[in-house]
C-alpha cells in the first residue's frame, strides 16, 4: 500500500477514539508507527512528542511531525487531515442534536464517563514516552513527587518544570 494512503488510513481511524485529544493517544500512536508500521524508531517518537509540546500551538502537532517525518510535507498533510477532518465533521453535524438533549440522564452519563478515559489515555501516554525516554529511575521518582506535590498545593505547574530543568542541568535526573 502506498506509504501516504496507509498514512491517511492509520490516523483517520485513531481520529474516532481521540477521547482526551492527541496525547491521550500516544500509545496507540506508538504502537501504530513504531510497533506496527515501523515508519520511526521509539527514540525518533519521543523527540517528536517532545518538539510538538515544546513548540506553540494543539497538542495535534505530534500527528503533523510523525506525517512530516514517515512522507514529507504531504504525509504532514495526510495525517492532520485525517485526524482532524471526521471528528470535525461529525461535531459539526451533531452538535445541534446533541444540545436537544441537554439535561438527558445518558447525555450526562457519557460525559462524566469520558472523563476518566481521557485522564486514563493521558496517563498511559505519559508513561509510554518515559519508557521510550529511557528515563532512569531518579526521573521516575521526580515525576511522581511532582504529581502528588501538583494534587496537593496550588502552585504553579512551572515550579515543577523548573525543578525538572535545575535537576536535569544538575544531572540528577
Amino acid at each position: 500500500m502506498n506509504p501516504l494512503v496507509d498514512l491517511f488510513i492509520q490516523f483517520l481511524l485513531l481520529s474516532f477514539v481521540a477521547f482526551g485529544g492527541a496525547t491521550a493517544l500516544l500509545p496507540e500512536m506508538f504502537r501504530v508507527v513504531v510497533e506496527n508500521r515501523h515508519w520511526i524508531d521509539p527514540v525518533t517518537f519521543t523527540h517528536l512528542y517532545a518538539i510538538a509540546q515544546a513548540a506553540p500551538g494543539p497538542n495535534l502537532l505530534v500527528v503533523t511531525l510523525i506525517g512530516w517525518k514517515v512522507a514529507g510535507v504531504a504525509g504532514a498533510l495526510a495525517a492532520t487531515l485525517a485526524m482532524c477532518l471526521p471528528m470535525s465533521v461529525a461535531i459539526y453535524l451533531l452538535y445541534d442534536r446533541w444540545e436537544s438533549f441537554k439535561g438527558a440522564r445518558w447525555q450526562r452519563a457519557v460525559q462524566v464517563g469520558v472523563a476518566p478515559l481521557a485522564v486514563g489515555l493521558i496517563f498511559a501516554g505519559a508513561g509510554l514516552v518515559g519508557q521510550a525516554a529511557e528515563l532512569p529511575v531518579a526521573a521516575w521518582v521526580f515525576v511522581l513527587a511532582v504529581a502528588a506535590f501538583s494534587t496537593k498545593t496550588k502552585f504553579h505547574p512551572l515550579w515543577g518544570i523548573g525543578a525538572g530543568a535545575a535537576l536535569g542541568l544538575l544531572g540528577f535526573v
